[in-house]
């Protein structure tokens, strides 16, 4: 077993012992056993799954870094959200927001042009997950 622990500025998210867990880095989707090389790593928005007990559980991720070691891995992400807590109409919302913003580069900073950026990229992530999720 590996000790996951999933902390967003806001709260712990998770923190209990699975099986594995996958998670997006900036190399793609990695999956974490017990006995990991000892890695930290950048985690990119996307799909964050873990398995406790032969059952799954998906959650959207944010930007953050993960820390793992051969019995623990620590993600730290600005998002993590399970697929049932996803409010799909505040999403799209956001995600609107977001293009709207972009639309509107030559009016902003580089700054808030990268943050528009990143909150489209996150906004897409959890519809993916909450649509897929949906699906099953």
């Amino acid at each position: 077993m590996i000790h996951l622990q999933i902390i967003t500025p806001e709260k712990t998210v998770y923190d209990d012992e699975v099986e594995q867990v996958s998670l997006p880095t900036t190399r793609g989707q990695i999956t974490v056993l017990p006995n990991h090389v000892p890695l930290v790593t950048s985690v990119e928005p996307g799909e964050l799954i873990f398995k406790k007990h032969s059952k799954v559980a998906t959650f959207a991720a944010g930007y953050g870094f993960a820390q793992i070691g051969p019995e623990n891995v620590k993600i730290l992400v600005d998002l993590a959200k399970e697929a049932e807590e996803i409010e799909e109409k505040r999403i799209e919302e956001a995600k609107r927001e977001a293009e709207e913003a972009i639309k509107q580069k030559h009016l902003l900073s580089e700054e808030e042009y990268a943050t528009a950026a990143a909150n489209l990229q996150k906004a897409l992530v959890q519809l993916k997950i909450k649509r897929r999720h949906r699906r099953v």
